[in-house]
């Protein structure tokens, strides 16, 4: 049969080059490549027989066979799947010689990022070229079911490439590499080497629906198909086609779920919870995910790998997919497989389009409705979850707004309910007061600084629960005033305090402003001296052992949140906070009797006084004192006079 031999354009020359060169970061892709061709061929005739009953094929045994010769350093891709015809194969493969790429490269050759001309590249299925990464030679070989003559391709990827008839080609398709010799320094690796071949079809093909098979190497001097008893080798199935996401859940056991899980997350333990999603529709696409039964001490590291594993058509894409799953989960692990994705040529980079999304969100929304069922129907596990993954999962109140009522309902908290047990929002709901408006809570490095807190003394004595917030996350979410069930979440150290009953609080209010009268030459003269760091000094309703504390205003950010932004080399101004007095201690009783004794003649005793009275509050609540040398000469010489 004559052979038609073809000049690739100038252009295409040039695109060809870059797809060798430049768009795949790891050339054992290209095998990837081309058993998923193969997998999707199979696929297409096992459709087409269906369809069609009159249709000359054999379905009996389909299959993809890889095939090496040692001596000639060729690697052979085969199936017997539904093959191209002499159209499909200009059409198909040539693709690349025969369409508009002038037009192409110029847009290639505009876009100045790397990403955005990788997303042009993503126009074009042309996976099967990246065989030109490893070989001096491709050629393809290939029979459409139900004719009686075949089509070989042959190129060498460079100048021209040579279509002809054949007349004895087996049903399917079979892609032969004439390999470049090994080099390690350019990762072209020995790809004849069975023990290689292993590993790439293990990792990316290990799933696919269609057996991969390879006859075992010979002995040296052995034909390449027999054994020493001169018995035809019977050939090695490569991969498991195990995945168990595409089967039902009465067909896979615990123990096979949980080898899978050991198997991508490198973890000896079995999971904690395991979940499984299949979506239908216009867009299909199945997840296996699993909660870890304890976090990786790595989980706050910089650089931390996520664990979801992204197939496409059960062929493996890509480790660590950022894309699916939102940065307070990343400690789930799993794997999810799609019918069909915007990937580029090289599978490697997903395109951020509208599937991907949806998908990102309903694997949230998934394994937060997981976590809730397991905390109504399995306590203690979700006690072990919050205890490994709480403190992560409160990111996502930073950052998931969408989903920010349902990760504080699966949240729970130390609380000065219960000195052992946490609680959740909803059973903090269902205690609070008559007439209590908030939930309320206090930031700490730890339980009993802030059990110790000043701010906690009236919340103490009138029995109103507190959480008690602890994990460095705690300052930054509380600061955008959630809400849970219509309840704010209040700081009992900002603004002003009104506990009790309608009744109480009024009479309150009438106290208070009596007090207010009382102490106000007093709260004046405080607050002009101690201008420099205060921006008031009021009558506090929140004490009832201290004589004085420090809170903030409702909106101002806390100490600890100034300190963690100028950590992160954020500038932030300084925030004058307010200074509250106890008028029932009688230190500040005290106080306030000798400043109206002696009038406009205040001397420094009091004003030092006032001083040590601020920097004792400060103290009290962890904080670090702007002069600590003054402060220290000041109570040497007040604890000298007590002498």
């Amino acid at each position: 049969m004559p052979t038609e031999t073809f000049e690739f354009q100038v252009e295409a020359r040039q695109l060809l080059q870059m797809m060798i060169h430049s768009i795949y970061s790891n050339k054992d892709v290209f095998l990837r490549e081309l058993v998923s061709n193969a997998s999707d061929a199979l696929d297409k005739l096992r459709l087409e027989a269906l369809r069609d009953d009159s249709l000359d094929a054999d379905v009996s045994d389909l299959h993809i066979a890889i095939e090496t010769d040692r001596q000639a350093r060729t690697l052979t891709v085969r199936d017997n799947g539904i093959g191209m015809s002499h159209d499909e194969v200009v059409q198909l493969i040539g693709t690349i010689a025969n369409s508009g790429t002038a037009k192409f490269l110029r847009e290639l050759k505009e876009a100045e990022e790397t990403a955005a001309a990788e997303g042009l590249i993503g126009q074009f299925g042309v996976g099967f070229y990246s065989s030109f990464m490893v070989a001096d030679e491709v050629a393809l070989l290939t029979r459409r079911a139900g004719e009686s003559r075949g089509t070989r391709w042959t190129s060498a990827g460079e100048g021209t490439y040579t279509i002809e008839t054949v007349d004895d080609a087996p049903q399917g398709t079979a892609v032969t590499l004439r390999l470049k010799p090994e080099d390690t320094d350019d990762q072209l690796h020995d790809y004849i080497s069975p023990w290689k071949i292993r590993e790439i079809v293990k990792r990316y093909s290990d799933f696919i629906t269609w057996p991969v098979r390879m006859a075992p190497e010979a002995a040296d001097g052995a034909d390449d198909a027999e054994g020493t008893d001169d018995a035809p080798r019977e050939p090695e199935t490569l991969n498991s086609m195990k995945a168990l996401w595409a089967r039902s859940r009465d067909e896979v056991g615990d123990d096979e779920y949980h080898e899978l899980y050991k198997h991508i997350s490198h973890d000896w333990s079995a999971p904690l919870e395991t979940i499984r999603l299949q979506a239908e529709g216009t867009f299909e696409y199945q997840a296996l995910l699993f909660i870890p039964s304890h976090a990786p001490q790595d989980l706050f590291m910089q650089g931390y790998q996520r664990g979801i594993q992204l197939y496409v058509k059960r062929v493996f894409i890509m480790d660590d997919c950022e894309a699916l799953m939102p940065p307070y989960l990343r400690f789930v692990k799993g794997v999810v497989d799609a019918q069909d994705l915007s990937l580029n040529v090289s599978r490697e980079i997903l395109q951020q389009d509208r599937q991907i999304q949806l998908m990102h969100r309903r694997l949230a929304k998934k394994v937060l409705s997981t976590v809730k069922d397991m905390m109504s129907a399995e306590p203690e596990r979700y006690a072990t979850f919050w205890r490994e993954f709480g403190r992560v999962l409160k990111e996502g109140l930073l950052s998931d707004f969408e989903n920010r009522e349902a990760i504080l309902g699966v949240s729970s908290f130390a609380t000065t309910h219960d000195k052992d047990e946490p609680t959740t929002l909803r059973q903090y709901v269902e205690r609070m007061k008559d007439g209590q408006e908030h939930i309320f809570y206090l930031t700490g490095e730890s339980r009993q600084a802030i059990e110790n807190s000043p701010h906690m003394e009236a919340f103490r004595a009138k029995g109103v629960e507190v959480l008690l917030l602890t994990d460095p996350v705690d300052e930054v979410w509380v600061e955008a005033e959630p809400e849970f069930d219509g309840k704010k979440l209040r700081s009992v150290a900002k603004g002003e305090v009104d506990l009790g009953t309608e009744e109480e609080k009024k009479e309150a209010a009438t106290e208070r402003e009596g007090r207010q009268q009382e102490y106000a030459d007093l709260l004046g003269w405080m607050t002009d001296r101690l201008s420099g760091t205060v921006k008031e000094v009021r009558l506090s309703s929140r004490l009832t052992v201290s004589p004085a504390c420090i809170v903030s205003d409702m909106h101002d950010a806390t100490p600890a949140l100034e300190n963690m932004y100028r950590a992160m080399g954020q500038a932030v101004p300084q925030v004058k906070r307010i200074l509250e007095l106890n008028p029932e201690h009688p230190l500040v009783s005290g106080l306030n009797r000798a400043h109206a004794e002696r009038g406009e003649d205040v001397g420094t005793g009091l004003q030092e006084t006032a001083e040590l009275l601020h920097d004792l509050a400060l103290l009290a609540e962890g904080g670090e004192l702007g002069d600590p040398s003054r402060f220290v000469r000041l109570m040497a010489d007040r604890l000298e006079r007590t002498l």
